[in-house]
């Protein structure tokens, strides 16, 4: 399968969720979730290690700019993604997570065991700890080799972090952004309602986090989509 160049990020325009875990599962890379924010990131660290790995759509944006170049591509949701791949896998691979805090990511161990019974866990890690601590997390990974590391952080940290631990040990790496957080509870999913007459699910988020100003800062970028997609500067 070849990349879609849109902007400067190019995609795997995969047509079904079951596609992409088929054409992942054995590879040693990163899976990058693309939505208008990361579409449009102009960060040329950011945008090497997107191009070198996987790249899927996770949003409207990117599935409505690869339509407009010929592309077929469906809205594969990152936040649950990872979870169909422990659904479909978890009896044959190994998991190393990392991100949240201490009290979500024990939840969402918890939670795992529960839902996939005698998954193999090989270790986790909270998402709060210090640059010089990265060199310990990057031991502990290559020593337990996980077939499968998710990195829970939000971008562009986890993506630089999974491109250094992948240098070390080949896995299958995923960002998950707030994954387990929505897993277990803590975070509220956007309605299907919602998803079906908006599809912008970031302001969905934005008007559940009111006073988040940074959040609300983000979604501007939408704005900016629009006008290169009506104009075809994508």
């Amino acid at each position: 399968m070849e990349q879609v160049q849109v902007n400067k990020i190019k995609i795997y325009p995969f047509k079904s969720k079951a596609e992409l875990i088929d054409y992942v599962i054995d590879k040693h890379k990163i899976l990058i979730a693309i939505g208008v924010e990361k579409l449009l990131n102009t960060n040329k660290e950011f945008i090497n290690i997107v191009n070198t790995n996987i790249a899927y759509s996770d949003g409207f944006g990117s599935v409505m700019a690869l339509k407009k170049k010929g592309y077929t591509a469906e809205k594969i949701p990152g936040a649950y993604l990872w979870l169909d791949i422990i659904k479909t896998f978890y009896k044959e691979k190994s998991f190393y997570l990392i991100g949240a805090t201490q009290e979500i990511l024990e939840q969402t161990i918890n939670k795992l065991k529960q839902d996939f019974e005698n998954i193999n866990i090989v270790n986790y890690r909270n998402g709060y700890f210090s640059d010089n601590e990265i060199v310990d997390i990057q031991k502990d990974i290559v020593e337990k080799k996980p077939d499968i590391v998710f990195v829970a952080l939000g971008s562009p940290k986890q993506e630089i972090l999974m491109r250094d631990f992948l240098q070390e040990h080949p896995a299958l790496y995923m960002g998950l952004g707030g994954s387990f957080d929505l897993y277990v509870g803590k975070a509220k999913p956007v309605p299907d309602w919602w998803k079906k007459t908006f599809k912008w699910e970031g302001l969905y988020r934005s008007f559940n986090d009111i006073g988040n100003i940074k959040r609300w800062k983000r979604q501007l970028i939408v704005f900016k989509f629009f006008y290169l997609y009506i104009f075809n500067k994508l």
